[in-house]
């Protein structure tokens, strides 16, 4: 397949008469249009206003789908014990597995190819047949609780590691590699020593395998792990064994110059959920400073009872707004670098190499964006566009592994309408009480 339009490989190399082409699930060529379809003249052509690699969304809960709004105006360990996990707990399989479809049917419509997914306690596998089914990338893992956690969701420690450790055998590179594991404790908030030091163990046995958890999102949060162990949460997560390359953690609002320097020699990925922190009134993460101390930073939605959406160009253009509000510097968080957060920045996070960039010989992870929109009237800097003006309607195209699980903004991966049909049934019979 040859596709063709104003080509935005990466953050610094943008082709305006360009070209990708696709063979099999890898990209063969990138450059100008008329180059590729001399050079490929048998392949179909397709042509989209602008291309760009898939988004990558470092930190989503999809299983939370059917929740969408139903705690507005809530602080978030009230948000999370009052409602978020009481609804969790109520899920069975079959509205897990619904739950799933809807946020991946979401992530697709709006871009996003790749995902980090914070599951649920129960029922994680129906996530995963969910993924393999729509065809989106991702790398999931089931929640592990076992402490101060409500009814439904309170597990046996060696119970929840067994479970995790059979789902990584079950699931863990699966699909060409396209679904990969990580080991997820909720927080440790809800989870013993015995919990955490486990998670590293798993990680540790499977090659590929990775963590991931929240942290320092809320300072009540940090409160209780302080109050429980004597420390402070990163340096908590550190002593047991859950920081370093291989894992994600989510938020990261509060912490001190001692904890960043943890993140930065332990080479920590750090997802930035502007949206949800600010929804939850949990604060304003040290993005710059993560920066400028070479952690790599992605960007993420989180859950949509907490954003309330899923579209990453939202997400982007929030994570850029609120620096520049919060340090009162304009050229804070530029669309150069919040570009990079939401595609490689989220690669190198979720551990797929080959992905986050239009490259050849990288995997094929393209979606297409119409810009013949009054909102897109004129484009004088195409970056700027997709950070601060595009949004998840505009994407017309989503392609992950030479897959094209939409087209024309149909998508062909799922019945669309189905998903949309079931979850409304199990949402209105969810007990919120």
């Amino acid at each position: 397949m040859l596709l063709s339009g104003t080509v935005v490989a990466d953050s610094e190399t943008v082709i305006h008469d360009g070209a990708v082409v696709v063979e099999d699930d890898v990209i063969v060529a990138v450059g100008e249009r008329a180059a590729c379809l001399e050079q490929y003249p048998d392949h179909v052509h397709e042509t989209y206003d602008v291309l760009m690699p898939g988004t990558v969304g470092a930190h989503v809960h999809s299983v939370q789908s059917l929740g969408r709004g139903i705690a507005d105006d809530t602080e978030l360990l009230d948000w999370l014990y009052e409602y978020v996990l009481p609804m969790e707990a109520s899920l069975s399989a079959e509205e897990m597995r619904t739950a799933a479809e809807l946020g991946y049917l979401e992530l697709i419509e709006s871009g996003t190819t790749t995902c980090i997914d914070h599951l649920s306690v129960a029922h994680a596998a129906e996530a995963f047949e969910a993924a393999r089914e729509l065809g989106i990338r991702g790398r999931l893992g089931k929640v592990i609780m076992d402490k101060d956690s409500p009814p439904g969701l309170l597990e046996d420690t060696d119970e929840a590691l067994a479970e995790s450790e059979r789902l990584i055998r079950r699931y863990h590179g699966i699909d060409n590699g396209r679904i990969q594991y990580a080991v997820t404790p909720r927080f440790a908030v809800s989870c013993t020593e015995a919990a955490l030091r486990g998670a590293r163990e798993l990680a540790d046995t499977y090659d590929g395998v990775m963590i991931h958890t929240h942290a320092s999102e809320n300072r009540g949060e940090i409160a209780a792990v302080e109050a429980d162990t004597g420390q402070r949460n990163i340096h908590w997560l550190d002593e047991v064994g859950l920081t370093g390359e291989d894992v994600v953690l989510a938020h990261c609002v509060w912490t001190d110059d001692s904890e960043r320097a943890v993140l930065a020699e332990t080479g920590t990925n750090v997802t930035y959920c502007p949206s949800s922190n600010m929804k939850l009134a949990s604060g304003v993460a040290p993005v710059l400073d993560y920066l400028d101390r070479g952690i790599n930073v992605a960007l993420g939605n989180d859950g949509p009872p907490c954003n309330n959406t899923l579209d990453p160009f939202t997400e982007m253009r929030q994570a850029s707004l609120l620096q520049k509000v919060d340090r009162l510097e304009p050229q804070a968080l530029p669309a150069k670098t919040v570009f990079e957060m939401a595609t490689i920045n989220g690669a190198q996070a979720a551990g797929f190499d080959h992905v986050g960039k239009l490259r050849e010989g990288w995997s094929a992870d393209v979606i297409g964006l119409e810009t013949d929109i009054t909102r897109a009237t004129p484009i004088h800097d195409v970056l700027s566009h997709l950070v601060f003006a595009a949004h998840g309607d505009d994407v017309q195209f989503t392609m992950v592994d030479g897959d094209v699980l939409m087209r024309n903004g149909e998508v062909l991966a799922a019945d669309a309408a189905a998903i949309r049909a079931r979850a409304r049934e199990f949402a209105a019979d969810l007990d919120l009480e």
